[in-house]
């Protein structure tokens, strides 16, 4: 092999290699996560405290997911960030949501009373950061720009209450 065809092969190796240790944030979907609270330790940001209030009964399973407060990521299918899931407990509940970087995001909560894994359009609870109006004419699917908050490099604080039909 000549000498410029092996530098131009070793080259074409370390880009490559490089491409595939280099993950861009936007990159990032779909990570099952457990709770950690010192994901929100001082100095441990980016992240939100997510206080979720008047959980109806200790039911069931509290699904929480992180989104890009986007058009492109909203609610849409697969494009969540970082999803929690624990049992539920009546009354008020506290997550630790670590985001991957600074930035302008949302906050999605399903309960899932039955725990099936199943959305019940007449039991389950549902809430978003905000507190935005859920009715008939959005379909349970308000803004983006209704929902949206913005993280910097700390621990911001958000409560989002629960709703049930």
């Amino acid at each position: 092999m000549s000498t410029k065809l092996a530098a131009l092969t070793g080259s074409a190796a370390i880009a490559l290699a490089g491409l595939s240790l280099a993950t861009p944030a936007e990159a990032q979907y779909r990570e099952k996560i457990t709770h950690d609270t010192q994901r929100c330790d001082a100095g441990a940001g980016p992240a939100v405290w997510v206080t979720i209030t008047d959980v109806k009964r200790s039911e069931g399973t509290i699904r929480i997911q992180s989104y890009r407060a986007t058009k492109e990521d909203w609610l849409k299918k697969g494009r969540w960030i970082y999803r929690m899931e624990a049992p539920a407990k009546a009354g008020t509940m506290r997550f630790c949501m670590p985001l991957p970087a600074s930035g302008h995001y949302a906050i999605a909560v399903r309960h899932d009373l039955d725990g099936d894994g199943e959305t019940d359009l007449f039991g389950d609870g549902g809430a978003m950061s905000n507190d935005p109006s859920i009715n008939i004419f959005n379909l349970g699917r308000p803004s983006y720009k209704k929902v949206g908050f913005d993280v910097g490099k700390g621990v911001e604080k958000i409560s989002i209450r629960m709703r049930y039909r």
